[in-house]
């Protein structure tokens, strides 16, 4: 217990020091390693989700708050959101894009425990960070605690081509990326890391029974540019 508690810290700290160099240039490197189809891929996920409006919200891992600003725009400005990230400077970035709008909040943690109450909110969605987690059956355990009886569950995470030559495409870009990192943002190491979280992440099928052994129901997904990326949707019951 005390190795895979020792092994969680630190890969807690390491994630951190990663956002702690990239985040100027993160909405920018997302730009590159998703050739700017990131910014659809999110826009589907709130297509899908169809946000009712004066609905809650919990944005995990919200990045610079891509998601929250859809979700909001989505909702005639009648939704609340509670933005999460366990880094301070992540969670700037987000204030400086959504601040302005009402019902936000801000919050640092970390997505393995949330401090705030059982039954919370109407959706919670994590884009781009559930790889990046120490912990994903505690952060699946956590997400199924916040939602509300009924509550939808939605990741979007980068996951497993199933075309072949895309996939040796997307291969060989992969390797150029932390040269691209180094140019854009002074530093390779942090995109070596991302990337090669990338290629040890879950596939579609897999995430989808970690969904449903954190008693998610109704669990789905859907490929978006042949498996590049997919969007995973799962309910609490009510």
């Amino acid at each position: 217990m005390q190795d895979t508690n020792t092994k969680q810290n630190s890969k807690k700290d390491f994630v951190n020091n990663v956002f702690n160099s990239v985040f100027k240039k993160y909405d920018l490197m997302n730009d590159i390693m998703s050739f700017g189809i990131h910014r659809l891929w999110k826009e589907n996920l709130i297509d899908w989700l169809q946000p009712k409006l004066n609905s809650k919200l919990i944005d995990m891992a919200a990045g610079t708050g891509d998601i929250t600003k859809i979700y909001i725009e989505r909702t005639k400005f009648t939704g609340h959101a509670t933005l999460v990230d366990q880094n301070v400077e992540m969670l700037n970035e987000s204030k400086k894009k959504v601040g302005h709008y009402k019902n936000i909040n801000f919050l640092c943690a970390s997505a393995e425990l949330v401090p705030l109450e059982d039954s919370s909110f109407d959706y919670y969605i994590i884009s781009f960070g559930i790889r990046n987690v120490t912990d994903i059956k505690k952060t699946l355990k956590e997400a199924y605690r916040l939602l509300r009886p009924g509550g939808r569950f939605m990741c979007l995470e980068f996951s497993k081509i199933n075309n072949e030559i895309i996939d040796k495409f997307y291969s060989v870009y992969s390797n150029l990326i932390p040269h691209i990192g180094k140019l854009v943002a002074g530093d390779k190491k942090p995109y070596e890391y991302l990337i090669q979280s990338i290629r040890d992440f879950y596939n579609q099928e897999q995430l989808l029974d970690l969904m449903k052994e954190a008693r998610f129901i109704n669990n789905e997904y859907r490929n978006l540019t042949t498996g590049v990326a997919a969007i995973h949707s799962g309910w609490k019951k009510k």
